[in-house]
């Protein structure tokens, strides 16, 4: 549970540093000064994703293509959420449908093996 939390958090850091930006006219900003601000922002990510695939995903017994996997769907998830809300962009039905096939791509990563 810890790996999944710290993953949220993270990505919601991401997404911010990545995208808040265009809910601005940053168009007069310098870039040197929209990417430090970028990267200040991305270092509380890294405080949270650090941990979560280094330390708690392992100890929670996660393989690396599963932490992968994880990890990219509360990305998408994160980033849907703050699309909506934030960016104010329109849901449209085929997102729906490609997010249905990533949660098939989820159901396989997780299907037992047989070693």
């Amino acid at each position: 549970m810890r790996t999944i939390l710290c993953l949220i958090a993270s990505n919601c850091f991401m997404t911010y540093a990545w995208y808040g930006h265009l809910k601005k006219d940053t168009t007069n900003m310098p870039l040197i000064k929209l990417i430090l601000i970028s990267w200040a922002i991305a270092f509380f990510e890294y405080v949270f994703m650090v941990p979560a695939n280094n330390r708690f995903g392992k100890q929670e017994g996660f393989s690396p293509f599963q932490l992968k996997t994880i990890q990219e769907i509360i990305s998408l998830s994160v980033f849907f959420i703050f699309a909506l809300v934030f960016l104010k962009e329109q849901f449209r039905w085929n997102y729906l449908v490609a997010f249905v096939f990533i949660i098939g791509a989820v159901y396989f990563m997780f299907i037992p093996s047989s070693k």
